[in-house]
């Protein structure tokens, strides 16, 4: 039987340095198999070859340090593969958010195929049902998908008549200081009634709350194509209302016309970027 090997001689053998070794011992992921009580001097043994040759291979994967000690640590084969599966999943997502990005990237620096044209649209008070909540900026991506889905489920299991497509407000604030007000909302038929609605014929479930989108007079451009280029497009709206220096304070407003909710394509999606405008009567 060989007996032990020192640091040095370990790390020759399994091609990690001295000091990848020493933190490995001590965040707990490779124990020595012998510690001199004496010197501290670490002594491996070559037993330990093939569950080294195992981290190298999951740390080249980008898996943390936790996890890899979940998985030398799997009671069984399936436990162990289910972790590296969960792990080989997220590897996947985080590829094709890049491949996104490289692909956005390009049509960038390619150059814009046409300014979105910019129109004008006044709008009335709206009767809608909705989600309001402050967010953080980090977090807006996650909030906005569970609200659209959660919002969309409560008025089908309502039976709410939709009178138009639905849409979010995004307070200046979530923009300028990371954190503010943003609202789901989709607008739904009342019923006869006399001035403004108000949404009286629904009712609160859960977070979802009857609200008026208020009225607005509004500069549109319509982005077309998946959500991850629609800075794209407000890039170009925002400077067509500073150039025409007609902004003015109010959350900005959107209209999915055609999302996720609607079809899996997302080069089919539609979604109306409309910023409040001064606007002369």
């Amino acid at each position: 039987m060989a007996g032990p090997l020192s640091v040095g001689e370990f790390a020759r053998i399994t091609h990690l340095s001295v000091k990848t070794l020493r933190h490995y011992h001590q965040v707990g992921l490779l124990e020595p198999a012998q510690v001199n009580p004496d010197t501290g001097y670490r002594y491996y043994s070559v037993t330990q070859i093939p569950t080294v040759q195992v981290i190298r291979r999951l740390r080249d994967l980008e898996m943390p340090v936790a996890d890899v000690k979940a998985v030398l640590a799997a009671p069984d084969a399936p436990a162990r593969n289910a972790l590296i599966s969960a792990h080989l999943s997220r590897l996947e997502a985080q590829l094709a958010q890049t491949y996104a990005a490289v692909d956005s990237l390009r049509s960038l620096l390619e150059g814009p195929v046409g300014a979105s044209a910019v129109t004008h649209r006044t709008v009335q008070p709206a009767a809608a049902v909705g989600i309001r909540q402050t967010v953080d900026r980090e977090d807006i991506l996650a909030w906005w998908q569970g609200a659209l889905g959660e919002l969309h489920a409560t008025a089908r299991v309502q039976g709410l008549r939709p009178t138009g497509p639905g849409g979010g407000l995004f307070a200046s604030e979530l923009f300028t200081r990371d954190r503010g007000e943003a609202t789901v909302f989709l607008p739904i038929g009342t019923g006869p009634s006399a001035g403004p609605p108000k949404g009286r014929d629904t009712r609160a479930v859960g977070r979802v709350v009857p609200l008026v989108v208020p009225a607005a007079e509004l500069a549109v451009a319509t982005h077309r194509g998946p959500l991850r280029d629609i800075d794209v497009t407000y890039g170009q709206l925002g400077s067509y209302v500073t150039t025409h220096e007609i902004g003015v304070d109010g959350p900005l407003r959107e209209y999915y016309l055609a999302g996720a909710q609607d079809t899996p394509d997302e080069a089919q999606w539609r979604t109306e970027i409309a910023w409040p405008i001064f606007r002369a009567t």
